[in-house]
């Protein structure tokens, strides 16, 4: 059988017009040198800050550095498979992570992979971790509340939508439980809550999640884990990635709340990223721009003004003081960029007041904006009525005969002392906090001990619940407290003290 030369030309391009080529095009680098998450590269000369690289093994890094002759890139995984002259390829993908309705009620790591052991997160939406802050025209000023639920919080150093409230104190003292009980707060309210946990222990974190579920608030929760065991690179990351599940919501004219649990051991995070890719070190072995580091992520917590929807994202960042200094570094670049600072003293915690807020040296820059009227109203002279009688004490504490008028404000504020303290994990609504407060500002406690007051706010609530239930209803409706509640609520606190002295009996 002959076979022409036309019928083997026509073959051929019958088999090259079918024939499909594909081509991979992928800029790729070589590794240097790696050690201690960081790998230096050569060959990626149009990576960008920022961008997603790929190691052999499906090992992902981050490009931090862009030198003359080499590429810095911290290594978010294991760096134990990774040797010198492995291939590394840039994905075009500047660090993202998911965002949405996908990502609540999950535990997800820096880069949005979950590790709850629900199954995978089907987003369809992705946020960069690094974006640009509002700029001032863009914001609003803050002035609605964001109640935490804590008395001594929300009467003297109150927290609005859009504010930056710093909680610093030393180690073990209850920062976390002020910032879970604000988590817990919102409940019943329109706010989501991203609980970003840098640097903690595997087991903190799952203690953390453990009373989150038990309460129902992971529902409405998102938490960003980082942990100690995790590469420095996440954990520095890890608040950046919080802050864009949060941004989502902020954008959308909704409300976020995001805690930074701690910026401290970011810090010492990006520290150690940065000293390993040979920043130079400056005060305290910190990089000069660690002051940026914090600015740039707390910058992006506002209120937005009404053009651009109304929606807001309030941080709550924690920093651990080493015995008690303030003056420290780190905790004056955060008391710097935030609107204020809730500080809790180790003396009034390890004496049993809890929270250990010390009134003194909290302060909110914010303040009565964030206050609805019915708080104002029987919150506004507690902070002066405090520090009066903390005057007063030491003075007593001499032994001195004291006047009636002397006597009278030791009376009143022994007993505010002792109504602010409050059990962990029970935060209370303001219609709540409202009659307790009042009770004390208006003598209604004078009466009894010290010891029976936890006594008589236990059953104080389901006591007006029962009997007065138009004083929660018209506090919870108005926000206000007006001349007709404020009798009844006086009826309300006097029927309820004939009754209190007869248990007591």
């Amino acid at each position: 059988m002959e076979i022409k030369a036309e019928e083997i030309s026509q073959i051929i391009k019958d088999q090259i017009k079918d024939f499909e080529k594909e081509v991979e095009l992928s800029e790729t680098g070589v590794v240097l040198s790696v050690g201690d998450g960081i790998a230096r590269v050569y060959g990626l000369e149009n990576a960008m800050a920022m961008e997603l690289v790929e190691f052999p093994g499906n090992v992902m890094g981050l490009v931090l550095n862009l030198e003359e002759d080499n590429v810095g890139i911290a290594i978010m995984g294991s760096d134990l498979e990774i040797k010198e002259g492995d291939v590394v390829k840039r994905t075009g993908k500047i660090a993202q992570v998911p965002v949405g309705e996908a990502v609540l009620g999950r535990v997800v790591t820096t880069v949005g992979e979950p590790i709850d052991g629900k199954g995978p997160i089907d987003s369809k939406e992705f946020r960069r971790i690094e974006e640009v802050a509002p700029g001032v025209i863009a914001r609003k000023s803050v002035h609605e509340p964001c109640y935490t639920g804590l008395k001594a919080v929300d009467a003297m150093t109150p927290v609005g939508r859009g504010q930056r409230e710093l909680i610093i104190g030393d180690r073990q003292i209850g920062k976390t439980a002020i910032a879970i009980d604000a988590i817990l707060a919102q409940k019943e309210t329109d706010l989501k809550c991203v609980y970003v946990a840098t640097g903690q222990k595997k087991s903190t974190v799952a203690q953390v999640v453990a009373v989150l579920e038990e309460h129902g608030a992971m529902e409405y929760t998102t938490v960003v884990a980082a942990c100690a065991s995790d590469p420095a690179s996440l954990q520095f990351l890890a608040p950046y990635a919080g802050t864009a599940i949060g941004e989502y919501y902020r954008d959308k004219g909704e409300h976020a709340l995001i805690v930074y649990d701690d910026l401290s051991k970011q810090a010492a995070a990006y520290r150690q990223v940065s000293l390993l890719l040979r920043r130079p070190p400056g005060r305290e072995a910190f990089p000069g721009d660690i002051f940026y580091n914090h600015s740039r992520l707390l910058e992006r917590s506002c209120k937005l003004n009404d053009e651009l929807g109304a929606g807001s994202l309030t941080a709550l960042p924690v920093i651990e003081t080493q015995e008690g200094d303030v003056s420290a570094f780190i905790p004056t670049n955060v008391i710097s960029i935030t609107d204020g600072q809730i500080f809790l003293d180790k003396a009034m915690f390890f004496s049993g007041n809890r929270p250990a807020v010390d009134v003194g040296l909290s302060v909110s820059r914010v303040g009565g904006s964030a206050q609805e009227k019915a708080m104002k109203k029987v919150a506004g002279t507690l902070r002066l009525d405090l520090a009066q009688y903390r005057e007063l004490a030491a003075f007593a504490s001499f032994g001195s005969d004291l006047d009636a008028a002397t006597q009278a404000v030791l009376t009143k504020g022994e007993r505010m002392v002792e109504i602010l303290k409050q059990g962990q994990y029970k935060p209370l609504s303001l219609e709540k906090q409202v009659p307790i407060l009042y009770a004390g500002t208006k003598g209604f406690l004078n009466e009894f001990e010290i010891g029976v007051l936890g006594k008589y706010e236990a059953g104080l609530y389901p006591f007006i619940e029962n009997n007065y239930p138009d004083v929660f209803a018209n506090i919870k409706a108005e926000r206000d407290l007006s001349s007709a509640t404020e009798e009844i609520l006086k009826k309300a606190l006097t029927a309820y003290a004939d009754e209190f002295k007869d248990t007591i009996k």
